[in-house]
């Protein structure tokens, strides 16, 4: 609150204060919900300024006051959108940064001027994080209103558009910490910067008119069915036509340009509609989820049909909310662009939305503002600003979403202790009693064996209630809609196919598999569980709208694949994916896998189904099967998606293992993982090595799988000796095999390469003379068959160490443009990677990580063989430790993984740890780097383990993040097989009485 002496009876008055309300430029949403907020503070006889780059008539047409006053200016950009449904994640960041960082000093500048020449008694803010800063610079409180703040929302961005914008986050996150509160809406997403929270109903705008009069406006009669298109801009290019709507029904349009026509049925609303009191006199509604669209939702019981926007991460949240109250139906992209839209709308017109919540939010937080700019203290004063904003420091480490802690749990971060984090039980097969004769009684088990599998009898009892009346009540709502559609996916009268695929932890190798190393992994406990069932097409249970697709070619029934995924919500991605196996053809032969990659790519919410449809496309082009009946399936992974343990190779392998089997493929584990490397390097576009698949596929529970990557040749398991083990902890910063900084690491080795063979050329090229020649003993023992050698070199790690040092380490730049590359060499002869003429890659470091791994994945390999020791185990975490600063040299590294690798050392250099002998002895980044999971290597004793729960504290105390341990091991799905199960009449007419 300001108080000016001179002016006391004016600014201080509860009668009259000055009110500076910033707008973010993200959208119309959040102006219409300032609106009401506003329209109330009028009311009340206050004035207020807002700031913002909305149109001014936004505000205007909802609010005719002389103490409105607009002032345009964009301080914060939002989310940049590709196209109508699709955020850009890098052109967000880049946008922010140019229009809120570099431009920083004098934004703070004006506007503590500006807020001074006002004199303003409180900034209010939705959400811009500047306007928090600056109003602290003038000596003025500051409130936030909001569901959602934009460090939460650009904090998954920086994981996917690069390391290097970071620091956006951390500015983001520092501003708001100066805010003094938060007034939070409904539907909310996790937000640590602010300590202090005052909850309020949802925020609606009041209807102006009532539903008959609208319609009797519209000219539309109550047994007419009305459906409101509302997306506040319409896909490119997309034209409605007639077909789209059932008859007998009508469609609003909003946002539709001047000259675009639209057919008989479809009636286009005016640019300034009052969208409020059309959305009322609907039947439902139809468009992306925003905080406007679902509040009023909600408030009018409006059904919702609703398509994902892509990359907005507030959506999970306010979609939870929608489907709490029974008010949301999910259209696939792809039918709402083709016009499928009937059994979606009549779905929503069967729901019976149960919201009865308040909806006088905009009154409510007025009345809050009010109290606070005359002098009223709504925080605790317990924490400081610092201490918020180190808990606003766990977003950079990336709000992990894991089973119990996401949309029910919005206040995350302080039930972290108790919600996330500690590892589950190892598998054991102690107590499995109850679970092997409560499956048993279920299913008669064909062939296969569960192996004492604690996971696999989970899965086998999931499987069986799918059947079940689903009790909502009971059970969790985010996991409804992945059981409603997964309870008709099979015929219970047929066989049904189980496979289980675990992930893998990088023990040693991690991206030196491309270059042809070494490698050794170890497969975890976590794994992926698939179900599949085949029915002919003609006794397939078809989805409502894969039914509608089908009757609208009328070609009768066809091939479909059904694909239900459990832990959908955990990654923002829809649940369900479905498509008719006919679309894999290209004529009479199956698609490329250029044009496959481009078919799920069209639809981000629901690309993660090319690990598993790929899987069918990948046989159908290198095996030459056919599918000629519907393929159900069946996905559920306790794998951690982002840590760097090959979730998607997990998913991959247990995926085409299913299939395999359902089809009477007899294909050998290492061809299996061959097989699904194709899968992800050709239709997902990872350019993975071959090390994840194959550790899935041919590992086995407690051994390391020791594989010579060129192309995938495995030399054995190595036993994991009694008096050693490995742990991974999750560094919470999402790593990403697609990133693209793998990827450029990834073409740095292969130009180094190819520099090394050009180089190796040139010198056997000079040597074929004499008198041309380095020295004279080059043409002595075996100097040129090396040169030749090295010329041809088809796997850089099969280049010594001390070969690259004495012939090619000063011939290799630090760094090369794409550009300058090219125009030397050619190319790099890397299939799955495509150089950016304009980058700048690293050479040196990229090069010699692989040549160097290989040299000490060789010698870790040996060590464990060799006696036991306190210098063996020395000596093996001294391996671990120089793999992970050559990571980090790579550009590979992250701050936390940095930091638990340090955390290691000083637990191992401590004085309790020497004078017990030593527990832990080395620790390494995993995987393709950029932060997942660290490898921990120790002695196999209780100590040890303690030891990692104290690291666990450490890093919790450090950023707020505690860690997931990954403790065990088990058999990869070469050793597990497959299960045949049938389910028992019994146990269905049982169900059914």
């Amino acid at each position: 609150m300001r108080i000016e002496k001179e002016a006391e009876a004016v600014s201080a008055s509860r009668n009259h204060l000055v009110f500076a309300y910033y707008v973010t430029g993200h959208g119309f949403g959040h102006a219409t919900r300032v609106i009401e907020v506003v329209r109330h503070l009028i009311l009340a006889g206050h004035d207020v300024h807002v700031v913002s780059g909305a149109p001014e008539f936004v505000f205007t047409s909802a609010i005719q006051s002389p103490r409105l006053f607009i002032r345009k200016v964009l301080l914060d950009c939002g989310a940049v959108q590709a196209d109508a449904l699709t955020v850009d994640r890098l052109a967000s960041l880049e946008k922010y940064h140019e229009t809120a960082v570099v431009p920083r000093a004098s934004i703070l500048a004006t506007e503590v001027e500006w807020l001074n020449s006002i004199k303003a008694d409180l900034v209010v803010s939705d959400v811009v994080p500047v306007a928090c800063r600056a109003a602290a610079d003038a000596g003025i409180r500051s409130v936030c209103v909001t569901n959602f703040s934009w460090d939460f929302i650009y904090a998954e961005y920086v994981m996917a558009a690069g390391h290097h914008h970071r620091s956006i986050v951390w500015q983001i996150a520092e501003d708001y910490s100066h805010c003094e509160f938060l007034i939070r809406l409904p539907g909310y997403c996790p937000m640590p910067a602010f300590r202090d929270i005052v909850d309020v109903p949802l925020v609606v705008r009041r209807l102006h008119k009532q539903r008959k009069e609208v319609r009797k406006e519209l000219g539309i009669g109550e047994d007419t069915k009305l459906v409101i298109l509302n997306f506040g801009g319409q896909p490119a290019g997309w034209k409605l036509k007639e077909e789209y709507l059932p008859p007998g029904w009508l469609c609003l349009v909003c946002g539709a340009s001047e000259t675009e026509e639209v057919p008989p049925n479809f009636i286009k609303l005016a640019k300034d509609a009052y969208t409020p009191d059309l959305i009322a006199a609907s039947d439902c509604m139809l468009g992306k989820i925003g905080y406007g669209t679902v509040s009023e939702a909600l408030a009018f019981k409006l059904p919702f049909v609703f398509v994902r926007r892509d990359y907005f991460n507030e959506e999970p949240f306010l979609r939870n909310m929608l489907e709490y109250y029974q008010s949301g139906v999910e259209m696939i992209r792809r039918d709402l662009l083709t016009g499928h839209w009937k059994p979606y709308l009549e779905r929503a017109i069967s729901l019976k939305p149960c919201y009865e919540g308040g909806t006088n939010g905009g009154e409510v937080a007025a009345h809050i503002l009010q109290e606070t700019a005359s002098g009223k203290n709504y925080t605790s004063d317990k924490f400081s600003g610092a201490r918020r904003l180190r808990d606003a420091i766990v977003l950079g480490y990336q709000l992990q979403r894991v089973p119990g802690r996401d949309l029910c749990i919005p206040d995350w971060y302080a039930n972290a202790e108790s919600e996330l984090g500690l590892s589950s039980p190892p598998l054991s097969v102690e107590g499995r009693g109850s679970h092997m004769e409560s499956y048993m009684e279920d299913f008669d088990v064909l062939h296969g064996d569960v192996q004492g599998l604690s996971d696999t009898m989970s899965f086998l009892k999931n499987l069986a209630e799918l059947d079940s009346v689903y009790d909502k009540g009971n059970a969790e709502k985010r996991q409804m809609r992945e059981r409603k559609a997964a309870a008709g996916l099979f015929n219970w009268e047929e066989d049904i196919f189980v496979t289980r695929a675990p992930g893998r932890l990088d023990v040693m190798g991690g991206i030196a598999d491309y270059s042809g190393s070494l490698v050794l992994q170890m497969p975890i406990r976590e794994a992926c569980h698939v179900a599949v069932q085949r029915n002919h097409p003609t006794k397939h249970r078809l989805w409502k709208h894969a039914q509608a697709r089908q009757n609208a070619k009328g070609e009768g029934s066809k091939p479909v694949l059904q694909i239900v995924s459990y832990g959908s919500e955990l990654s923002n991605r829809a649940p369900t994916f479905d498509m008719d196996l006919s679309d894999f053809m290209d004529g009479d032969k199956s698609m490329s896998y250029e044009k496959a990659r481009k078919y799920f790519a069209q639809d981000p919410a629901q690309k993660w189904a090319a690990y598993i449809a790929g899987t069918i496309l990948v046989l159908m082009k290198e095996l030459g099967v056919r599918f000629e009946d519907s393929i159900s399936l069946l996905v559920s992974s306790s794998v951690p998606e982002g840590k760097g343990v090959s979730s998607s190779a997990s998913v991959e392998v247990a995926s085409m293992s299913a299939i395999a089997a359902a089809h009477g493929l007899s294909i050998s584990p290492r061809d299996l993982a061959l097989l699904c490397q194709k899968v992800e390097n050709h239709i997902v576009g990872a350019p993975c090595g071959v090390m994840d698949q194959m550790t899935s596929a041919c590992g086995e529970a407690d051994k390391l799988l020791a594989m010579v990557c060129q192309p995938a040749e495995v030399i054995g398991l190595v036993d994991i000796p009694r008096h050693i083990r490995f742990w991974g902890i999750d560094s919470g910063i999402r790593h990403s095999v697609g990133g693209a900084d793998y990827g450029s690491v990834r073409i740095g080795a292969f130009m180094g390469r190819r520099m090394i063979k050009s180089r190796a050329l040139e010198l056997l090229s000079n040597c074929s003379s004499p008198a041309n020649c380095i020295s004279q003993d080059d043409l002595e023992d075996d100097g040129i068959e090396l040169l030749e050698t090295e010329s041809s070199l088809d796997y850089l790690c099969n280049l010594p160490p001390h070969r690259y040092e004495a012939m090619y380490v000063k011939q290799l730049p630090e760094t090369i443009t794409g550009e300058a590359f090219v125009e030397k060499y050619s190319d790099h002869n890397d299939a799955v990677t495509v150089i950016d003429p304009k980058r700048v890659y690293g050479v040196r470091a990229s090069a010699r990580h692989p040549i160097y791994e290989n040299f000490r994945v060789k010698a870790f390999k040996a060590l464990l063989t060799s006696a036991t020791s306190d210098d063996q185990l020395t000596s093996l975490g001294e391996l671990l430790y120089q793999c992970h600063y050559s990571y980090s040299a790579c550009g590979l590294g992250s701050d936390g993984t940095d930091r638990l690798v340090q955390l290691v050392q000083d637990m191992q250099h401590s004085k309790v740890s020497k004078s017990e002998d030593g527990t832990l002895y080395g620790a390494k980044i995993t995987g393709g780097g950029s932060g997942g999971t660290v490898c921990v290597m120790g002695r196999n004793s209780l100590s040890s383990s303690h030891q990692i729960i104290e690291i666990q504290q450490r890093y919790k105390g450090a950023t707020g993040f505690l860690p997931y341990v990954f403790d065990g091991s088990s058999p990869g799905a070469g050793k597990f097989g497959y299960l045949k199960i049938r389910r028992r009449l019994s146990s269905l007419k049982a169900k059914e009485q």
